[in-house]
């Protein structure tokens, strides 16, 4: 029988990039449920396979969660990290969660910082060497895994970001369903929030639209939960604002919902080019960058980490961080050079192949039969733990 694995994360219908990959890769890796982590007074309407929840700042959730899992057929447990969906200061309770764990568990990081605060780095390390086999997304996370995190001879595994099998198709077949028939698209995905560095590629707008005045640029995706909690719509309502101070309100598209992944996939296939203007570049991970080049989309971006390995080769075009000058030259001259323009999106496209979930589900069912096979024994984590804290 193939391993069962429970899944420690948060899920939909919360919205959130860490929530969809773990509905994603479950989809594909065989048998499981859920360990939903939520927010105290969240009330949502889960799947079936959530059977556990942890509330994000309720100490005692974490242990009682974790011990149990050993009387729920559960062979091996799969913890999505990411510092903020953890309780308390850089997510700590993690090491709750698995100082109380009596069974083998596999991590997979979403965020492994450049540059962590001694509190983060003494986290994540404790974390990877409690559990049996850590995943990183590209190579240049585990190299930085392995330089700056004292990590010493733990397990560590490359398995990409797993993106859907879409088809290599011309924008214009799917453009006219979205009113953008006669209209080159640029496309930006993702919850919407001052760290993707829309300012960026909205001041490029009034240079790429003097060369190519039948530009749209398509800012797709709600507000982020937490900053609509804190401000509401102000953040999308100042690159509204700042559009229309520069000219350029007839060129920018806000489509302001949370999509699925068919509807995401109609605006990936009608996007001429995809946009990742990221201020942050210690990013180590990017769905929304792993999509678009699934989509077969040329991609220009800023160099953040995930960007300049992903897009090496010719697969997309890097440009400095923080000029719009810089983007709208690298754009107009992408737009204007169809045949540019269709070579690097099939090298995208080519390049994805081994990353469709069908692949990186098979890959992490197999991490998980090992990890399940592998010899357990307690974590000993609280005395480091209480290190932490202090």
């Amino acid at each position: 029988m193939p391993a069962r694995i429970a899944y420690v994360s948060t899920y939909p219908p919360r919205r959130c990039g860490i929530a969809t990959f773990t509905r994603d890769l479950a989809a594909f890796a065989g048998p499981h449920e859920v360990v939903a982590l939520e927010h105290v007074g969240e009330v949502a309407r889960h799947p079936v396979e959530v059977h556990h929840r942890v509330r994000r700042d309720v100490v005692g959730d974490y242990a009682k969660a974790a011990r149990s899992l050993s009387n729920c057929g559960v062979n091996v447990v799969s913890i999505q990290h990411e510092y903020g969906i953890w309780g308390a200061d850089d997510g700590v309770r993690v090491l709750d969660f698995v100082a109380a764990l009596e069974l083998p568990a596999v991590a997979t990081l979403h965020t492994v910082l450049r540059h962590p605060s001694e509190r983060q780095r003494r986290i994540l390390s404790a974390l990877v060497r409690s559990v049996t086999s850590t995943v990183v997304m590209s190579r240049s996370a585990a190299e930085l895994l392995a330089d700056t995190y004292d990590v010493g001879d733990s397990r560590i595994e490359i398995i990409p970001h797993g993106v859907p099998d879409l088809h290599l198709t011309e924008p214009g077949t799917a453009k006219a369903a979205l009113g953008l028939a006669d209209r080159r698209v640029l496309l930006s995905f993702g919850l919407l929030g001052p760290g993707k560095g829309y300012e960026l590629a909205i001041d490029a707008i009034p240079a790429i639209v003097a060369s190519a005045p039948d530009v749209c640029y398509v800012v797709l995706g709600a507000t982020h939960p937490e900053l609509l909690r804190h401000e509401g719509e102000a953040y999308r309502e100042r690159l509204i604002a700042r559009a229309a101070e520069l000219g350029v309100a007839d060129h920018l598209r806000f489509v302001d919902r949370f999509v699925g992944m068919a509807e995401l996939g109609r605006w990936l296939q009608a996007a001429d080019l995809f946009i990742t203007p990221y201020p942050n570049l210690e990013q180590i991970v990017s769905g929304t960058l792993t999509y678009a080049m699934a989509a077969g989309r040329a991609v220009v971006s800023t160099p953040y980490a995930y960007a300049l390995e992903l897009l090496a080769r010719g697969r997309g075009v890097i440009v400095p961080p923080g000029s719009p000058s810089a983007l709208a030259t690298a754009v107009v001259e992408i737009l204007n050079d169809p045949a540019l323009l269709g070579e690097i999106g099939r090298r995208a496209w080519e390049h994805t192949r081994p990353m469709i979930w069908p692949r990186v589900g098979a890959a992490y069912a197999t991490l998980f039969e090992q990890a399940a096979r592998a010899p357990f024994a307690s974590m000993h984590l609280r005395t480091e733990r209480e290190v932490i804290r202090a």
